[in-house]
């Protein structure tokens, strides 16, 4: 694989991250409620989450998953309704309206693995996620050509363009923090960002 493949490859991959998806939103959702850090810790276990998968799609086991019909159901249904759970969860907080602002408090700080927990849960059991994996990467393999190191290297650029997708959805949080902390501003952003979760959760069941 040339240089100048990959590179194509690696610029294609990001420019598809920074399309709005799951992934982003819960970002986005934590970097809401705990700030800069919050929304780190969820886009850790997103990363995390996507080098899982991209491991297992660069080894062969994602294709397992794929034509387990049982398994790949149980999956998809699980990640539906847990997308469907967390935008709830935005929606009653829009409703409701009880912001203390963006302040990192003791209490976020420690709530982190809550956070990570939730990205790498929201990325996990996303099947879609180990579709793009096993529709993506036999389009720049060659059989006998290439490797089984050059499958993991394509595989893990995919997980670190979402996560360089992210890390800008946090650099914008930072930047209008200020802006973020109006009360009428967080309701209307936990609503579209709940509404978006849910939204997601459906369109998976009925796909």
């Amino acid at each position: 694989m040339t240089w100048g493949v990959y590179s194509g490859f690696a610029l294609m991959m990001l420019a598809l991250a920074l399309v709005p998806g799951p992934d982003n939103m819960v970002v986005l959702k934590n970097a809401l409620s705990g700030g800069v850090r919050g929304g780190g810790w969820a886009c850790f276990g997103v990363g995390a989450a996507n080098l899982a998968q991209a491991t297992a799609a660069a080894l062969g086991l994602g294709a397992v998953i794929m034509n387990s019909r049982p398994v790949f159901e149980a999956v998809k249904w699980a990640g539906a309704a847990y997308l469907c759970y967390l935008g709830v969860r935005a929606l009653i907080g829009a409703f409701r309206g009880d912001y203390a602002g963006l302040a990192e408090t003791a209490a976020a700080r420690r709530s982190g693995f809550r956070r990570w927990r939730e990205g790498f849960l929201s990325n996990v059991t996303n099947p879609k996620v180990l579709v793009l994996y096993l529709s993506v990467l036999p389009q720049f393999l060659t059989p006998g050509v290439t490797g089984t190191g050059d499958a993991l290297l394509l595989a893990y650029t995919i997980a670190a363009a979402g996560t360089v997708a992210q890390l800008l959805l946090l650099f914008f949080v930072h930047r209008v923090r200020t802006w973020l902390e109006r009360r009428k501003v967080r309701r209307a952003l936990d609503g579209v960002t709940g509404t978006a979760l849910v939204g997601f959760g459906t369109a998976l069941v009925l796909e």
